[in-house]
């Protein structure tokens, strides 16, 4: 379980083709500094094992669903990403809750920029859409944030400059994919309720 507050913008340092999957290393001094073999890692907003780690770098595999599912697959020797350690119990909660399985995948549209804020708008999956509305909150690229619009085939959010200074969100570029993971406690309740008509009905 992870909050969607990044603790470090990282870099791949090699990536291995296996066939079906790929096998990534990743330079993190902040996030490697207690990792172990097996412990969790979000990488740019997806949960991925630890699988060695040597000094201030760490491997992981990344399996093909993960891969046709998330933007991880465009990742090149040098990209930058976005690293979080899950959460420990009885820590604050500085974002929501983020599980780190990617509901899909966006596209950078647009950038404003502002005076002390910066506003992106970002494509909306159909099927997701049901699931964003107007101050909820959106992962995006492993980032806790809040919607500003809620469109059909969109959503905005706001940066403030301490995400656009350590976050990979402040050098995504129109066109740039990006993760996201929808709250949770939508689709919760969206089943819940189905089940409860389906109940109703009988």
């Amino acid at each position: 379980m992870f909050t969607g507050i990044v603790e470090e913008l990282g870099e791949v340092t090699a990536v291995e083709n296996l066939g079906d999957a790929s096998r990534f290393r990743l330079r993190g001094p902040v996030v490697t500094e207690d990792a172990q073999h097996g412990d969790s890692i979000a990488v740019n907003g997806v949960c991925l094992t630890v699988v060695e780690h040597e000094g201030d770098e760490f491997t992981a595999d990344v399996m093909a669903e993960t891969l046709d599912r998330s933007s991880l697959g465009a990742l090149a020797v040098g990209s930058r990403v976005n690293l979080e350690r899950p959460m420990a119990v009885g820590a604050r909660l500085g974002g929501h809750i983020v599980q780190g399985h990617v509901d899909g995948t966006g596209t950078i549209i647009e950038r404003r920029p502002s005076e002390n804020w910066e506003i992106v708008k970002v494509s909306l999956p159909a099927d997701l859409s049901r699931y964003v509305v107007e101050k909820g909150s959106i992962t995006v690229d492993g980032i806790s944030l809040t919607v500003v619009d809620a469109g059909p085939d969109y959503f905005t959010v706001s940066l403030i400059p301490t995400t656009l200074a350590l976050t990979t969100l402040g050098r995504k570029q129109p066109g740039d994919p990006v993760n996201l993971e929808v709250d949770v406690v939508a689709k919760y309740v969206e089943r819940l309720l189905g089940d409860r008509t389906r109940e109703t009905a009988k």
